[in-house]
């Protein structure tokens, strides 16, 4: 599998799992309807997990425009596969949300509320205002980013015992639920511009019944606010680790 198609796959599979909890969870008449923000957290750790165990292999499953470009920024990944890194991840993200839509086709009519089914896609804000969404994002990327490169470092590795290939794809699912449980309050803990841009815009093609706007005038939050946390969590892991 070439390192473009593995970021594709496993960026659908990460939003499948991930916007697929939130399905489960929002919709009306689903099995796990109103089952709360602690299955919401789990689902998604549990889908970066998958997500990770799936492509680690073949393109070290960044998954995530900010890990890209924060990895690119210290130099650990090189600006020459950037462009097609993301462009995977979107398409990924896009064609994982279009899978949910349809894994719950009779469900987007059954649900009344237009802002719960645009949370199947994106995040939003629970109180709106950008500076402190943004601030938000900006630091639940740090953490994520910071953490990835931190936890597994070679230092906290037991030699010879095949730690990272087997388990290290489950710590960064424990990261990211421990951000989504810690700093997701806020603003839904996007962390990740293709995960919150993909889903979006196929919010904003799919005919879903009753779907309302797809909040573009907030969508640049979960777009900016990662991608400097990134570049910040990088760089905080490089000057002091």
């Amino acid at each position: 599998m070439s390192p473009f198609l593995a970021e594709l796959v496993g960026t659908a599979i990460l939003i499948t799992l991930g916007d697929g909890v939130v399905a489960n969870v929002v919709l009306q008449k689903t099995k796990g309807n109103n089952s709360g923000w602690i299955v919401i957290t789990t689902g998604w750790a549990l889908a970066v997990t998958v997500a990770v165990y799936a492509v680690n292999s073949f393109s070290g499953a960044h998954l995530n425009p900010a890990v890209t470009i924060g990895l690119a920024t210290i130099g650990k990944f090189s600006w020459a596969l950037v462009p097609s890194y993301l462009a995977a991840q979107m398409i990924g993200a896009f064609l994982g949300a279009v899978v949910v839509w349809l894994a719950y086709l009779p469900h987007w009519s059954a649900t009344p509320d237009q802002g719960g089914k645009l949370a199947v896609f994106c995040t939003g804000p629970a109180i709106r205002s950008p500076l402190a969404n943004l601030i938000t994002e900006i630091i639940g990327t740090a953490v994520l980013v910071l953490g990835v490169l931190a936890i597994l470092r070679p230092e906290n590795l037991v030699p010879n015992s095949g730690f990272e290939k087997g388990f290290a794809p489950a710590l960064v699912g424990v990261i990211v639920w421990s951000i989504g449980l810690s700093l997701g309050g806020p603003t839904g803990y996007a962390i990740n511009p293709a995960r919150d841009l993909g889903p979006r815009l196929a919010h904003a093609l799919l005919p879903i019944a009753g779907k309302g706007g797809s909040d573009w005038g907030y969508a640049w939050i979960p777009v900016l606010g990662p991608i400097i946390g990134g570049v910040i969590g990088a760089f905080m892991f490089k000057c002091c680790w």
